[in-house]
Parts: structure tokens; sequence; C-alpha cells
């Protein structure tokens, strides 16, 4: 085995790990365990259990294509409504699209909220960075433009909120049988994104004009080497 993959495995056996026992209750000798590797060869990898999480969080935060073609477009109205849209899409298709990985990364989300904090709290501030001031920036232009308006001086928080509903709405549709019949995964989908942009502060009009348009279009295709 190649130390690449080597890396991904104990990666793996960490994240499942992390999401059953949390940051305090998982050692390197239970990961390595999981990864059924001696805990020296796992420390040939990663020095300490706190290298570990930051390289899950890195893997975690690290942006798609979509989102790196979301982050290159200019602040607007119609950026804002991608950036929800997006957001909305990604969690439910947690759900609707059943990806293991995927889950367990929401699943570590959501244990450590019922821990100590530090890795929701390092997620947390790893997406500030990379999404926040693209939020705040269209949500001014959408203020400037007549398509909102401002309800808060702590534009960032309204950011939160939409993130918090959507990862909520999320977690009711992860069990097998689900928490809430909210409906087919279109229609929550555009219900989920009308309530968070009337919410931030969107106009009817502004909704009315980009959120349909917005949901009728394919999600950015990753980058292939075929298609490189």
């Amino acid at each position: 085995m190649t130390s690449d993959l080597r890396r991904q495995l104990i990666l793996g056996a960490a994240k499942r790990c992390f999401a059953r026992h949390g940051y305090a209750g998982t050692t390197t000798k239970s990961v390595a365990a999981a990864a059924a590797i001696s805990e020296g060869l796992l420390f040939k990898h990663f020095s300490s259990k706190a290298a570990l999480y930051a390289e899950i969080l890195a893997e975690e935060c690290e942006a798609d294509r979509e989102l790196e073609f979301l982050l290159g477009q200019q602040p607007s109205t119609a950026t804002l409504v991608k950036l929800i849209a997006g957001m909305v899409r990604h969690f439910l298709q947690i759900a609707d699209a059943p990806n293991e990985q995927e889950e367990q990364r929401v699943r570590l989300m959501i244990t450590s909220h019922l821990d100590d904090g530090e890795f929701a709290g390092l997620l947390y501030g790893k997406i500030s960075e990379l999404i926040g001031d693209k939020f705040v920036g269209s949500l001014d232009q959408a203020v400037a433009a007549g398509d909102a308006v401002r309800i808060t001086d702590a534009p960032l928080d309204l950011f939160w909120f939409a993130h918090h509903t959507v990862l909520m709405a999320a977690l009711t549709r992860l069990p097998a049988t689900r928490c809430l019949a909210y409906g087919s995964g279109a229609k929550l989908e555009q219900r989920l994104c009308h309530f968070i942009l009337r919410g931030v502060g969107l106009t009817d009009a502004a909704i009315d004009t980009h959120l349909d348009r917005e949901l009728s279009q394919p999600p950015v295709q990753p980058v292939t080497t075929e298609s490189a």
C-alpha cells in the first residue's frame, strides 16, 4: 500500500472514531485499531491526534469545483442566491444521494456540538474565511440595488442562521426513517431557499427574479482528466 493510500485509510478510520466517540473520547490507539495498523505506523503519518483533527478539517473545507466557481463571481444579488441555493443543495444531497463519507462528516460536526465544540468551531472559522466576505459583499450589493432590506448590523450572523437551518433540515433526513416528512427533495429545496432568502432580507421580487432560474441550473461539473 502506498503512503497516500495509508494516510487516507487512517483519516477514514479517524473520522469514524471522532463521529462515534467525539474528540475527547478518541485516542490515536483507537484510531490505529480502527485502521487495523499499529499506533507506531500511525505516528509515521500523523504526529498527534491534533494533527489528525487538523487534517480532517482541511479536507472538509477544501473548496470543490462549484464553490471555486461561486467564489469567482462578483458580489451581487445573483451571487447571493447562488450561494444560498448551493448550500441548500449540498446539505440536502447528503440524504437524497447517500454518501457514507459525507454522512460521517455531518455526524462528526454534530458530535462536536455535543462534545467540546472544537471541531465545529474550527470548521465554522474555515467556512467563514472561505465564504463570509462573499456573502456579506453580495448582501450589501443586494441592499444597494434595492433587492434587499438591511435587517441587522451583523450580516454574517444571517449566513450562520442560514447554515444552521439547512444543517438541521439535513439531519432530519439522515435516519432510514426520516424524522419529518418534508416532501420531495425538489420542493424542499425550493422552500428552504425561499425561506432563507426572505430571512436574510431579499424582497419577493428579487427572489422571483433569481431563484427559479438558479434552481434550474445543473451543478458545476468537476474537472476530470478527460476534460482537463
